[in-house]
């Protein structure tokens, strides 16, 4: 069904805004993999991309995330959604701002859609900018 896939990926990102890592966290496959861009290294495990982002629950705040150009696709059980980033929050009380295309992979898990695959790369402000 068209459009499906979009709002899984908007929640996923209000939960982050939220910090409901466990609501992040049952969004995810078992075999779920992300990159972490800070240690420039892969997270190949729903229990690894959970504790990512658990270790920033009491160093980050005011966490706001926008979702640009967002578009969808989905073959059979597999799903896309490309998008772009704009996040902005306060690490260890230093405002960031990032920007980033975005890619999330899904498939399909019973009569819904699991997270296996977030791909942020964020991007420094174009010259001018």
């Amino acid at each position: 069904m068209p459009g499906e896939l979009q709002p899984l990926v908007r929640d996923l990102f209000a939960a982050l805004d939220r910090k409901d890592f466990g609501t992040i966290q049952q969004m995810l496959s078992d075999d779920a993999q992300a990159v972490d861009e800070l240690s420039r290294r892969w997270l190949r495990t729903r229990s690894e991309i959970s504790d990512y982002f658990r270790q920033f629950e009491p160093v980050i705040q005011s966490l706001h995330s926008e979702l640009h150009d967002v578009h969808e696709l989905a073959w059979g059980d597999t799903g896309l959604v490309t998008c772009w980033l704009e996040q902005d929050y306060v690490l260890n009380d230093q405002p960031q701002h990032i920007s980033a295309p975005t890619s999330i992979g899904l498939q399909r898990a019973g009569a819904g859609w699991q997270i296996v695959l977030i791909h942020s790369v964020p991007l420094p402000e174009a010259p001018g900018g």
